[in-house]
């Protein structure tokens, strides 16, 4: 719905009784409580488990947890069928097994073994330029600077295109730094500050 206040009176008449069925995107799974929601459906469960960030498994138990939340939160007893072509995916399966405890030792072990936050810091470095020459040549200045300054306990992944690759015709790279207690990172990040300021 596009028109102002259209998406509110939609609610407003479901809540009312004057609809059986309500389709929309993931905005319908936080705060809406009907007490008449007997089943809730989840299409593709699996597009946000796909996400290329660390945080994707975490997000989609947050999701499902939450939009399953909606059905049968009142008398009425509530069933909700959730597609995916990943079943076994932990956070799916501690969803239906409603085990936050579990997701949350399998999350933790996944971020330690792979080096991602509470364990390690991390920064994504986005280089965007409509000269892909220019992006290419200033990723490899600043992969660089940040293992000439950075330890070797630290990680510098990339230089590599953005998931997003392109936007408004600017090609995009990135850098990954995962790192924990760098004494050179802040002068290497003045450096780059200096050096690439307009």
């Amino acid at each position: 719905t596009s028109r102002k206040g259209a998406h509110a009176k939609l609610l407003n008449d479901f809540a009312a009784g004057k609809g059986d069925i309500l389709l929309g995107t993931q905005m319908i799974a936080k705060g809406l409580d009907y007490p008449n929601i007997t089943l809730v459906g989840v299409l593709n469960a699996d597009t946000m488990l796909n996400l290329p960030a660390f945080r994707a498994s975490e997000r989609t138990y947050q999701l499902l947890t939450q939009v399953s939340g909606r059905a049968g939160r009142h008398e009425k007893e509530g069933q909700v069928i959730i597609q995916t072509y990943n079943p076994d995916h932990y956070s799916i399966k501690d969803v239906k097994l409603n085990d936050y405890l579990s997701f949350y030792q399998k999350e933790m072990n996944y971020r330690k073994l792979g080096k991602y936050p509470p364990y390690y810091f991390l920064i994504n470095f986005t280089i965007s330029h409509t000269d892909i020459k220019k992006v290419m040549m200033a990723s490899k200045h600043i992969h660089q600077i940040l293992v000439q300054h950075l330890s070797e306990k630290a990680f510098v992944l990339g230089p590599s295109p953005a998931a997003l690759a392109r936007i408004n015709n600017e090609y995009r790279f990135q850098i990954l730094v995962k790192y924990k207690g760098e004494p050179q990172l802040h002068q290497a990040l003045q450096y780059l500050d200096d050096y690439y300021h307009d």
